[in-house]
Protein backbone atom coordinates (compact mmCIF):
# COMPACT_ATOMS: atom_id res chain seq x y z
CA UNK A 1 0.00 0.00 0.00
CA UNK A 2 1.30 3.45 -0.87
CA UNK A 3 2.25 5.97 1.77
CA UNK A 4 -0.58 8.24 0.58
CA UNK A 5 -3.13 5.41 1.02
CA UNK A 6 -1.87 4.72 4.55
CA UNK A 7 -2.31 8.43 5.32
CA UNK A 8 -5.86 8.33 3.98
CA UNK A 9 -6.66 5.11 5.83
CA UNK A 10 -5.53 6.59 9.15
CA UNK A 11 -7.47 9.81 8.51
CA UNK A 12 -10.70 8.22 7.32
CA UNK A 13 -10.94 5.27 9.72
CA UNK A 14 -12.64 5.63 13.09
CA UNK A 15 -13.32 2.06 14.29
CA UNK A 16 -10.50 -0.43 14.80
CA UNK A 17 -11.06 -4.06 15.82
CA UNK A 18 -7.84 -5.22 17.46
CA UNK A 19 -7.39 -8.99 17.12
CA UNK A 20 -5.15 -10.31 19.88
CA UNK A 21 -5.57 -7.25 22.13
CA UNK A 22 -4.06 -8.32 25.43
CA UNK A 23 -5.54 -7.11 28.73
CA UNK A 24 -1.96 -6.68 30.00
CA UNK A 25 -0.80 -3.02 29.88
CA UNK A 26 2.83 -4.03 29.27
CA UNK A 27 1.98 -5.72 25.95
CA UNK A 28 2.45 -3.96 22.62
CA UNK A 29 -1.13 -4.67 21.58
CA UNK A 30 -2.44 -2.88 24.68
CA UNK A 31 -0.11 0.12 24.26
CA UNK A 32 -0.94 0.53 20.56
CA UNK A 33 -4.69 0.21 21.15
CA UNK A 34 -4.56 2.65 24.07
CA UNK A 35 -2.65 5.18 21.96
CA UNK A 36 -5.16 4.90 19.12
CA UNK A 37 -8.05 5.20 21.58
CA UNK A 38 -6.42 8.29 23.11
CA UNK A 39 -6.33 9.78 19.60
CA UNK A 40 -10.04 9.45 18.97
CA UNK A 41 -10.37 5.99 17.46
CA UNK A 42 -12.99 3.54 18.70
CA UNK A 43 -11.22 0.35 19.75
CA UNK A 44 -13.03 -2.99 19.73
CA UNK A 45 -11.04 -5.75 21.50
CA UNK A 46 -11.07 -9.20 19.92
CA UNK A 47 -9.72 -11.67 22.45
CA UNK A 48 -10.84 -15.19 23.39
CA UNK A 49 -11.66 -14.33 27.00
CA UNK A 50 -12.47 -11.39 29.19
CA UNK A 51 -15.25 -8.90 29.71
CA UNK A 52 -13.61 -5.55 28.94
CA UNK A 53 -10.25 -4.18 27.83
CA UNK A 54 -9.57 -0.44 27.79
CA UNK A 55 -13.16 0.08 28.91
CA UNK A 56 -14.55 -1.65 25.80
CA UNK A 57 -16.54 -4.89 25.55
CA UNK A 58 -14.43 -7.82 24.40
CA UNK A 59 -15.60 -10.03 21.53
CA UNK A 60 -14.31 -13.56 20.94
CA UNK A 61 -14.50 -13.27 17.14
CA UNK A 62 -14.73 -10.53 14.53
CA UNK A 63 -18.08 -11.98 13.44
CA UNK A 64 -19.50 -11.26 16.93
CA UNK A 65 -19.00 -7.48 16.62
CA UNK A 66 -22.43 -5.86 16.12
CA UNK A 67 -21.23 -2.70 14.37
CA UNK A 68 -19.22 -1.77 11.26
CA UNK A 69 -15.43 -1.99 11.50
CA UNK A 70 -13.08 0.16 9.44
CA UNK A 71 -9.76 -1.56 10.18
CA UNK A 72 -8.91 -4.98 11.56
CA UNK A 73 -5.54 -4.57 13.31
CA UNK A 74 -3.84 -7.91 13.96
CA UNK A 75 -1.49 -8.89 16.78
CA UNK A 76 -1.20 -12.62 16.01
CA UNK A 77 1.48 -14.89 14.60
CA UNK A 78 1.84 -14.64 10.82
CA UNK A 79 0.56 -18.18 10.30
CA UNK A 80 -2.65 -17.30 12.19
CA UNK A 81 -3.54 -14.37 9.92
CA UNK A 82 -5.29 -16.03 6.93
CA UNK A 83 -8.41 -16.97 8.97
CA UNK A 84 -8.43 -13.42 10.39
CA UNK A 85 -8.29 -12.08 6.83
CA UNK A 86 -11.26 -14.27 5.89
CA UNK A 87 -13.21 -12.96 8.89
CA UNK A 88 -12.30 -9.37 8.03
CA UNK A 89 -13.70 -9.88 4.53
CA UNK A 90 -16.86 -11.52 5.94
CA UNK A 91 -17.62 -8.59 8.25
CA UNK A 92 -17.04 -6.03 5.50
CA UNK A 93 -14.04 -4.29 7.05
CA UNK A 94 -12.34 -1.68 4.89
CA UNK A 95 -8.77 -2.74 5.72
CA UNK A 96 -6.61 -5.46 7.23
CA UNK A 97 -3.51 -4.25 9.07
CA UNK A 98 -0.82 -6.71 10.18
CA UNK A 99 1.36 -5.17 12.86
CA UNK A 100 5.13 -4.73 12.79
CA UNK A 101 6.91 -8.03 12.26
CA UNK A 102 3.84 -9.78 10.81
CA UNK A 103 3.73 -10.66 7.10
CA UNK A 104 1.65 -13.24 5.28
CA UNK A 105 1.12 -13.55 1.52
CA UNK A 106 -1.98 -15.73 1.91
CA UNK A 107 -3.64 -13.15 4.19
CA UNK A 108 -2.71 -10.48 1.66
CA UNK A 109 -4.28 -12.46 -1.20
CA UNK A 110 -7.47 -13.01 0.81
CA UNK A 111 -7.67 -9.31 1.69
CA UNK A 112 -7.02 -8.27 -1.93
CA UNK A 113 -9.62 -10.71 -3.29
CA UNK A 114 -12.12 -9.38 -0.72
CA UNK A 115 -11.53 -5.76 -1.68
CA UNK A 116 -9.78 -4.78 1.55
CA UNK A 117 -6.90 -2.36 1.81
CA UNK A 118 -3.88 -4.25 3.16
CA UNK A 119 -0.96 -3.15 5.33
CA UNK A 120 1.64 -5.49 6.78
CA UNK A 121 4.80 -5.23 8.87
CA UNK A 122 3.94 -1.72 10.10
CA UNK A 123 2.95 -0.50 13.55
CA UNK A 124 -0.26 1.53 13.49
CA UNK A 125 0.90 3.67 16.43
CA UNK A 126 4.26 4.48 14.82
CA UNK A 127 2.60 5.28 11.49
CA UNK A 128 0.02 7.52 13.18
CA UNK A 129 2.70 9.37 15.18
CA UNK A 130 4.85 9.86 12.09
CA UNK A 131 2.03 11.02 9.84
CA UNK A 132 -0.49 12.75 12.05
CA UNK A 133 1.61 13.81 15.02
CA UNK A 134 1.89 12.48 18.54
Amino acid sequence: MSEARIDELLKSSRTIAVVGLSPKPERDSYRVAQYMQDHGYRIIPVYPRGETILGEKVYARLEDIPEPVDVVDVFRKAEDTPPVAESAVRIGAKALWLQLGIENEVAEAIADAGGLEFVQNKCMKIEHQRRLGA
